[in-house]
């Protein structure tokens, strides 16, 4: 017998108010792969998707499945965000308390952990991305490159199953952006990156979907590949003849 995946999605559709036609469409999804890459042109729904997996957004149609079962309440959806972590595009969405040790612990303490627990637990998680001695930093004042591991960080607390990350290297300097893919290459998570940033899902990704006139697309096994070169199959995977 197989193993249920963790997220599936059958059928879904969504509708933005006052837009001519859905963004997503009758689209299918499962998580079988552990790496998956997500690409797709800008405003094809490959946000949109995340938010519908993690709760933020209601398919005009459609079911999500958790564990093989549909979600169909609000207790049930807690539970898949106690598994999927979502680190979105812009970390101020992300971090809201005065300090980098608060925001951390935010995600325990929800969780039921002690004040003593989570406070343990959020320094461990600091150390891990070696962000040691931020914990007392005021999380406005740190660069874009810090806001985003301290986002990654929170979310990395509460200990997920899966990961969904949503253009992870926009505005990260180079050296925070090799960084991020250390950390990312050395969790034992399941993942789904949304990236435009060919390299970052070469080095961080296995298998690549893309999102395309309302539905998701598996791309052929030799997908990823980076080059210096303009043509117009450029934006997407294609082969090269010998």
């Amino acid at each position: 017998m197989s193993k249920q995946p963790l997220i599936e999605l059958r059928n879904i559709s969504y509708l933005y108010p006052h837009s001519t036609g859905p963004i997503l469409e009758n689209l299918n999804f499962s998580t079988q792969e552990k790496h998956i890459g997500v690409i797709g042109s800008n405003g094809c729904g490959k946000t949109t998707f995340f938010q519908i997996i993690v709760g933020l957004l209601t398919p005009t149609a459609g079911q999500l499945l958790f564990h093989g079962k549909e979600i169909k309440d609000k207790n049930r959806m807690r539970d898949l965000r106690r598994e999927v972590g979502f680190l979105f595009q812009n970390s101020d969405d992300q971090l809201f308390s005065p300090t980098v040790i608060e925001d951390v612990a935010f995600g325990p303490l929800n969780l039921g952990y002690s004040q003593t627990a989570a406070k343990k637990t959020a320094i461990e998680t600091l150390a891990k991305l070696g962000l040691e001695g931020f914990e007392e930093r005021i999380t406005h004042r740190l660069s874009g490159g810090e806001k985003k591991l301290v986002a990654l960080a929170t979310i990395l607390a509460m200990e997920p199953k899966m990961l969904l990350l949503d253009e992870p290297t926009n505005n990260l300097d180079p050296k925070t952006r090799l960084r991020l893919i250390s950390i990312l290459q050395g969790l034992d998570l399941h993942q789904i990156i949304i990236s435009h940033d060919w390299d970052f899902l070469e080095q961080t990704g296995s298998t690549l979907y893309r999102i395309e006139d309302g539905h998701i697309h598996r791309c052929e096994e030799d997908h990823i590949h980076v080059h210096s070169h303009i043509h117009k199959a450029g934006d997407y995977p294609h082969r090269h003849g010998h």
